[in-house]
């Protein structure tokens, strides 16, 4: 442990404000690139959270060391940790087209509770690290995983379409490009000409197909609306 820190161990005035002026600088910090990219959970709920853990930890700290109630002091922090996933669930959306979102900003919103919950707790170097960590995470190990999934051999493909023939000739090509068919997943039918029937395709690519030339050829046929990666 850094010996800088040794003097702000202990429930003191002082050590409180440093603990929730440091919570409020992780979580704005890790709130901050969720902000940028326009996530539900932005700067200030990310700063609230963060706070709102931090004080649970010191609450737990004083009641047992300065007021000796016979308490458990991991009690209230236990409960903090399960009763995060309650705001994390209202960042996870479904798409349209099948698609999970804000997944990532609900894993954010939990460690930033953990780290507020280290930083209540005077574990100062665990919450500073945790918080790094966390950014280098969102911020750069994004790139690593897009990089990885551009070489993935399995795709999926979300694809609005207009008949039938539309779908055979989609189908056909997938057979001479000698692209595998996992699955395919008919979400509407086609009994009506006002809406577009949709389909998810989960497709096995070999090393001669790209993954972009494959969306280009298929946006090429005749009734296909539109056509992305899921």
């Amino acid at each position: 442990m850094l010996s800088v820190f040794d003097g702000l161990r202990d429930i003191t005035m002082f050590s409180v404000t440093v603990r929730m002026l440091l919570a409020v600088v992780c979580g704005g910090l890790i709130g901050l690139e969720r902000a940028y990219k326009r996530r539900p959970a932005g700067f200030r709920t990310h700063i609230l959270i963060c706070l709102g853990a931090s004080m649970t930890t010191m609450t737990s700290q004083f009641l047992y060391l300065n007021m000796h109630y016979f308490t458990d002091m991991a009690r209230l922090g236990a409960q903090v940790i399960a009763g995060i996933g309650f705001i994390g669930a209202g960042t996870i959306i479904v798409t349209r087209q099948q698609r999970v979102k804000g997944l990532t900003t609900a894993a954010g919103l939990w460690a930033a509770a953990i780290i507020g919950l280290a930083l209540g707790g005077g574990f100062y170097e665990g919450g500073i690290c945790g918080t790094v960590i966390v950014l280098l995470a969102e911020l750069y190990f994004s790139e690593l995983e897009y990089r990885i999934l551009d070489h993935s051999p399995e795709i999926n493909l979300y694809m609005e379409y207009r008949d039938r023939e539309c779908l055979d000739r989609v189908l056909y090509l997938f057979h001479i490009s000698r692209l595998k068919l996992q699955n395919m997943e008919v979400t509407r039918a086609t009994g009506t000409e006002k809406h577009n029937a949709c389909a998810i395709f989960s497709l096995r690519l070999n090393k001669n197909c790209s993954i972009n030339e494959l969306l280009e050829r298929v946006k090429l046929i005749e009734g296909v609306v539109s056509v992305e990666e899921l």
